[in-house]
């Protein structure tokens, strides 16, 4: 027994603790925003269903237009140091929200502060890699990503309370404050310098990853309902006429924080696949139940088995990306693995603002059901033979 322990490489060191206590921050600076600007936009400054979706979607096209470039930035240069800078500057943008007041001057802010979450969250990512052992990857990843949705459950809860006795801009300045300290946490992070890595002048592979790439179809496939939800689920909370949506991200967080100390360990002991597809299975069930059914507990119920869906499936789909790449190419693994995540979800804010426009957010919902079903086609037909094909061991 005592030798299985000693055998059995650390994961919970100095520097794991350390990146996803900035993760942590990083993520709850951004989440604060995103469950109260739709309000603001819609209430405030009282523009349509689309333009919001317009607005949250720039964003995204923000960190698309950067992040295919942040794997090999990451590959080749200090992944710290590029970490560090890119976490300072995405921190100040936010006191860009204190003067923006029109659609335009937000679209602006929000899509050069995507271009730099793009970078800071694969370097992030990248550095967190490397430093998990191989043999604890997907039980690594698993608490590391767990660090994102705890701060996507308690940054919304604490917004809407906030929203509804300060306004708005009292979450932009905590926001500020929140992303100090993520930026001062990378500080504690002990990690070695790297030789800067020579990379042939035209190779694809500094972009994206391609043999990642029937991963990344199921995965954007997955991301688009999460859109949905990330962008519009307190609205649509008041549309069914639901008290206290904003408690929808706390019955979320529960089920991912269930499902991540379970996940992780499955996928370390070989069952990447059932794993990824059961957590697929779960989210086609519980879309479906949340946009036909209309009442508080199935409302608040479906946000618990969402998060169980989507919690379970993260580390899945992160060693999906990972295993098949040498360890020179992590940052462009990370990359394509991020950058499909941010397609899905770009795509799910627009397209549920302008399905809500034409018909209503319930049908946004099922909508992203189907999306579920296609990713579930996706992954049986393509995405696991491709895996098996080309995984790496010890990597």
């Amino acid at each position: 027994m005592e030798r299985d322990r000693m055998a059995t490489p650390k994961l919970w060191n100095r520097n794991f603790i350390a990146c996803g206590i900035s993760y942590f921050w990083m993520n709850f600076a951004f989440y604060l925003l995103m469950p109260t600007l739709p309000v603001f936009l819609a209430e405030e400054l009282k523009i349509s269903n689309s333009e919001v979706g317009l607005a949250l979607s720039s964003y995204t096209i923000g960190v698309l237009c950067v992040r295919p470039f942040s794997g090999y930035l990451v590959d080749c240069f200090s992944r710290k140091r590029l970490y560090f800078i890119a976490f300072l500057v995405f921190g100040l943008f936010f006191f860009g929200y204190l003067w923006a007041a029109t659609l335009a001057s937000l679209m602006c802010i929000r899509f050069l502060q995507g271009g730099f979450m793009g970078l800071t969250s694969v370097a992030g990512n990248t550095i967190t890699i490397d430093v998990i052992p191989s043999e604890r990857r997907g039980e690594g990843m698993g608490f590391y990503g767990l660090t994102i949705n705890l701060a996507m459950s308690l940054a919304p809860l604490i917004a809407v309370g906030l929203y509804a006795r300060a306004g708005f801009h009292a979450n932009v300045w905590v926001s500020i404050a929140v992303s100090l300290l993520g930026i001062l946490s990378v500080l504690f992070i002990r990690y070695p310098k790297r030789e800067t890595q020579k990379r042939p002048p035209f190779s694809l592979d500094r972009f994206i990853l391609l043999t990642a790439l029937p991963a990344a179809w199921a995965y954007i496939l997955i991301a688009i309902p999460y859109g949905m939800l990330l962008s519009f689920v307190v609205l649509y909370g008041r549309e069914i006429a639901v008290p206290n949506p904003g408690y929808f991200f706390i019955y979320m967080a529960i089920g991912v924080g269930v499902s991540r100390l379970i996940s992780g360990r499955m996928v370390d002991h070989g069952r990447i696949h059932q794993v990824a597809i059961a957590s697929t299975l779960c989210l086609i069930a519980s879309f479906l139940l949340f946009a036909t059914v209309h009442h508080p507990l199935v409302f608040f119920g479906a946000g618990l088995c969402l998060g169980i869906g989507f919690g379970t499936g993260v580390p899945a789909y992160q060693c999906l990306f990972v295993n098949v790449a040498p360890h020179q190419l992590r940052g462009t693994a990370t990359s394509t693995y991020l950058t499909s995540f941010d397609v899905g979800a770009g795509i799910g804010m627009l397209s549920a603002g302008f399905i809500s426009n034409q018909s209503n957010l319930s049908t946004a919902y099922l909508v992203g059901a189907l999306s579920c079903v296609l990713s579930l086609l996706v992954y049986l037909r393509w995405t696991k033979a491709s895996y098996e094909r080309h995984k790496l061991v010890g990597e």
